[in-house]
């Protein structure tokens, strides 16, 4: 015989537990999405290898020096998604201080894939150092050398080129990477050829 004062199942207590189940269950989902993500997923910055540095036309003039400078550079976007680079550049420094700036045009590429890009600037009458000056002047040849020959007056210059831009991840998203690589570039100044490049 029923006890008709017997107390009932609460249904709230019932959803109540599911909600929690539920709730265990997407914080599983997503911990194990980010953790795919970082390990499988992350984004990686683009590798940037200078394959050459020239200077076409090279000259020193009433203690200035003019010159014309071409770099040739490989970018691999390691990553699955296209990678789209954008506000990038190549920017030339003497002693610390900037030469020349050139903007990288805005483009694409695919994962997996390398990208051949070259930049090209001229420098109008740049001031030489007073020591430099007075070398190239006096005709003194330094004891600076390059595999053990006199390379006579010499300069160093620095590039700087910095990609910057985003990588999509899954299709979906997207997100923001930059990748620079920096080099000495050593040079004769009495013909402007290139006697070393470190990067």
């Amino acid at each position: 015989m029923n006890d008709p004062y017997r107390s009932k199942p609460s249904r709230g207590r019932t959803n109540f537990a599911s909600c929690i189940c539920a709730t265990v269950f997407l914080i599983f989902l997503v911990a194990g999405i980010v953790i795919a993500y970082f390990f499988l997923f992350k984004p990686k910055t683009p590798k940037i290898a200078v394959e050459a540095v020239r200077f076409p036309t090279f000259s020193v003039t009433n203690g200035t020096v003019n010159f014309t400078f071409f770099q040739y550079v490989s970018v691999t976007n390691p990553n699955r998604d296209e990678f789209t680079h954008y506000d990038s550049s190549l920017q030339l420094s003497y002693s610390g201080e900037p030469v020349g700036l050139v903007f990288i045009p805005a483009g694409k590429i695919d994962g997996g894939r390398t990208q051949h890009m070259s930049a090209k600037f001229d420098v109008q009458s740049y001031p030489l150092p007073a020591k430099l000056k007075a070398d190239v002047s006096g005709g003194v040849i330094p004891t600076t050398a390059v595999n053990g020959v006199g390379a006579g007056p010499t300069m160093e210059v620095e590039t700087r080129m910095k990609l910057v831009g985003r990588v999509r991840v899954l299709k979906v998203f997207t997100h923001r990477v930059d990748s620079g690589v920096k080099c000495g570039v050593m040079i004769q100044v009495s013909s402007g050829s290139v006697l070393g490049v470190r990067c």
